[in-house]
């Protein structure tokens, strides 16, 4: 039997996921890009890339992966301390001139929850299971960002990265430079948000990633989270007060652009070979603003790694030659930009770098985990 062949890999799986909407049986403990393809008469086949066993041992990739309630702790509290100051400061001088840099800075630090909201649905902040759960779920209300739809598309997305079809985070028109300039300020960005939930609320799924046995939890989802946004609306109607506007609605739309920075930094500009070198991008930022996130490359290389080994994870990659490609946040913007303003991002090639390519031409494969 073909399953014969597993016993020179020596890889320790310890979790496995059945795919329904793929149809596909996915080692995903070690991350090592070992699938098992079932076909349509029902027989097995294997499909094995060892890129990553190259990249990083399984020895050290079992340690990388370990979870830490401690480590969650203290970067979930600092950057939820971080913010009750903020907003301690911004209430107690509303009304003088120290509240602009004071709800600039409460803004983006409301912002990058998200990426408290992305480690969370990964499940890799804390060892303990139901804090991953429902602190994700907390922070998917803050940001008007459901927890399960978010953690479907976002599956979607690890799965089929840069798949115009597939990509549950790409499924959208190709930018004109007005489109771009609209998501990246905001409007449509927000639109789309509160539009979704509004859908959802109506019972309407469009999304092609979401199968048929999650419609119910999406909606059901999107329903309580409009139930709660309209008693705080009705709340703060009720007792006149501007606490809900000030100290959250206000500075997290104000603030979106900040976010953006890193948002649109990831992926696009990049090909759409299912090739993580080639399709998903690093960035040179303050990493301690996106709890170690700025290693995106290594993430998607290797999900399952906590937040707080991803620089280590980076550095071991590297030193096995690999080479992730990497900007910093404004030149990243200036390039596409300029890009933008000369033709519309379906006119540049599927399958090429079009926003600084890698500088020495070469090429290592990655298949998307």
């Amino acid at each position: 039997m073909i399953l014969a062949a597993d016993v020179s890999i020596r890889c320790a799986f310890q979790q496995i996921h059945f795919m329904e909407h793929t149809k596909k049986y996915q080692f995903t403990q070690n991350e090592f890009a070992i699938n098992i393809d079932q076909t349509r008469s029902g027989g097995l086949t294997m499909n094995a890339s060892f890129s990553r066993r190259r990249l990083v041992s399984p020895e050290r990739m079992r340690e990388l992966m370990q979870r830490s309630d401690l480590q969650g702790a203290l970067q979930f509290g600092s950057h939820a301390g971080a913010i009750a100051l903020s907003g301690t400061a911004l209430w107690m001088l509303w009304g003088t001139w120290w509240v602009v840099p004071i709800f600039m800075v409460h803004g983006v630090l409301i912002n990058f929850l998200y990426a408290a909201q992305h480690e969370l649905s990964h499940g890799t902040v804390f060892s303990t299971k139901w804090l991953n759960e429902w602190l994700g779920r907390l922070i998917g209300f803050l940001m008007i960002f459901p927890r399960d739809f978010d953690k479907i598309q976002h599956w979607a997305h690890h799965q089929h990265t840069q798949n115009w079809e597939k990509d549950g985070e790409l499924v959208r028109e190709p930018y004109t430079l007005r489109s771009y300039l609209l998501w990246f300020w905001g409007p449509t960005y927000w639109h789309s948000r509160v539009t979704r939930i509004l859908r959802l609320c109506r019972g309407i799924v469009i999304e092609p990633y979401i199968r048929e046995a999650e419609h119910g939890k999406v909606i059901r989802e999107a329903r309580i989270h409009a139930a709660l946004y309209l008693a705080i609306a009705l709340i703060s109607v009720a007792t006149g007060s501007w606490a809900a506007v000030i100290l959250w609605l206000a500075p997290m739309v104000i603030m979106k652009p900040v976010h953006q920075l890193q948002n649109t930094i990831e992926h696009l500009g990049l090909s759409h070979k299912d090739d993580i070198l080639e399709n998903t991008r690093s960035t040179k930022t303050n990493a301690l603003m996106r709890w170690q996130m700025p290693y995106h490359t290594a993430h998607h290389t290797f999900p399952s790694v906590p937040f707080w080994q991803l620089s280590s994870l980076d550095a071991e990659m590297r030193q096995s030659g690999a080479k992730p490609h990497q900007m910093g946040w404004i030149e990243f913007q200036i390039e596409v930009l300029r890009k933008l303003s000369s033709k519309s991002e379906a006119e540049y090639p599927y399958d090429e770098v079009w926003i600084v390519p890698r500088g020495d031409g070469s090429t290592q494969r990655i298949e998307a985990a």
